[in-house]
């Protein structure tokens, strides 16, 4: 899956340049940076939220899913918040019990705690079917426990449905253990992209070796 190059400015003066990005189906490609690098503004270009400058859309592909950071409670209960997303009954059990939701479906989603709104969330999110996920820091709220089964059901969606998955993340551990590729943006540019594993261990770019020593966990 390819989009086009774009341009994105802001009314406070930052502006987004994005070369053609290219986000291979069955794979998990991550994007980092310091904050105010620009990375949730490309998660929300191109989920459609907001229009590039020319008034255009970069993805030419079906409407993807998208996950934003802080991601909405309807005025419901937890279980009729996940159906949103989809009926299908079994994968209403697999992610519901995957991600620990059992014992909350019959509670009122307003009552939930941030990790818990998250995982309702996203559970909402992967009841439906896309080409292209777009995930803004989904597992920020969420435990470790959580986090690893959030990744494992990310992971799995992609071998079985071949779908592209866009992983907005803070966290280099996340990038490791799950992602494929990986997008380094600064002050709003591409600035290397390529094989996870690859940019982790051998940057070649001064700004992501910086990066790197500086956040490293």
């Amino acid at each position: 899956m390819k989009t086009a190059a774009f341009t994105k400015t802001y009314a406070d003066g930052f502006c987004l340049r994005m070369p053609p990005l290219e986000l291979p189906t069955g794979q998990i490609t991550a994007v980092v940076g310091a904050n105010g690098s620009g990375k949730s503004s490309l998660a929300r270009v191109l989920a459609g939220i907001e229009r590039t400058d020319r008034g255009t859309r970069p993805l030419d592909a079906d409407a993807p899913g998208f996950l934003p950071q802080h991601p909405f409670a309807f005025r419901m209960r937890v279980r009729q918040n996940v159906l949103l997303g989809g009926t299908d009954p079994a994968r209403f059990a697999e992610l519901t019990e995957t991600l620990g939701l059992e014992g909350l479906l019959e509670r009122r989603a307003k009552r939930l705690s941030g990790g818990e709104n998250a995982k309702m969330a996203l559970a909402r999110l992967l009841m439906g079917s896309y080409p292209l996920l777009i995930l803004d820091e989904p597992t920020a709220a969420m435990d470790e426990e959580s986090t690893l089964a959030a990744e494992d059901l990310l992971r799995r969606r992609c071998a079985e449905e071949n779908s592209a998955v866009l992983l907005i993340t803070h966290s280099l551990s996340q990038v490791r253990r799950a992602a494929d590729r990986l997008l380094f943006l600064a002050d709003g540019r591409l600035v290397e992209e390529g094989c996870a594993d690859r940019l982790m261990t051998a940057p070649e770019s001064a700004e992501l070796q910086r990066f790197l020593q500086f956040y490293r966990i």
